[in-house]
């Protein structure tokens, strides 16, 4: 999934591109508010982390113009400011969790993919779609009892469609979520990762609904 960075300092920017990164995720990173601001307002993004003291646009005023222009994705908080009323502040802006620094990496990762269980409608780390049951802590899949191995951009993929809540998703979006970009090339190579999932998982997992996308399987 692709997530956006949005963190003027340089150290703790990379930190979180990297961890982020190794957690599987897709990431772009923004260093200015106004940056941060159109990034957010022109990009399709699963989930945003978001530092509050920003240069040129706060992080409040950047939050607070998303969610007027109707962006909805999760917003996770992250500043080094931890008085309660900046914390409420933050929340009645329409961010959906505070995390204040220093924090710990893994404590960062986690809350993320909790924002995006939730946003799709799971609570739980498990995510079942008919034969097919995710564990996003650990980056496993199981069909009906038996583990699947699959490469992490697989994984990606199948994680991707799991939070469609049962909807079909283009290619292309697809393809930015796990490239970073949906030219031509990526959603061609979207093909092939179907071809080679289904040989993994076998029939009736992953369907392609002729000129819309792919979906998974609901039937148990």
């Amino acid at each position: 999934m692709r997530l956006l960075v949005v963190e003027d300092d340089p150290d703790v920017g990379d930190d979180l591109v990297r961890a982020l990164g190794e957690a599987g995720f897709i990431v772009d990173l923004a260093v200015t508010g106004d940056d941060a601001w159109y990034r957010g307002d022109t990009e399709n993004y699963a989930a945003v982390i978001l530092d509050l003291g920003l240069p040129r646009l706060d992080g409040l005023s950047v939050l607070r113009r998303w969610r007027s222009a109707g962006r909805n994705f999760p917003v996770l908080i992250l500043t080094a400011r931890s008085e309660w009323t900046e914390k409420v502040e933050g929340i009645d802006a329409g961010a959906d969790d505070y995390l204040a620094k220093p924090f710990a990496m893994g404590e960062l990762v986690a809350r993320v993919r909790a924002l995006l269980r939730r946003a799709a409608g799971h609570g739980s780390p498990l995510i079942r779609v008919g034969r097919l049951t995710l564990d996003t802590s650990r980056m496993a899949a199981h069909v009906d009892a038996r583990a699947v191995r699959l490469s992490p951009l697989e994984y990606r993929f199948l994680e991707f469609l799991a939070h469609q809540q049962g909807g079909v998703a283009a290619a292309h979006d697809i393809a930015e979520h796990l490239y970073g970009t949906a030219d031509s090339g990526d959603t061609n190579a979207i093909e092939a990762l179907v071809t080679r999932l289904r040989r993994k998982t076998g029939p009736g997992i992953v369907e392609t609904r002729r000129g819309f996308g792919y979906m998974l399987s609901e039937e148990s």
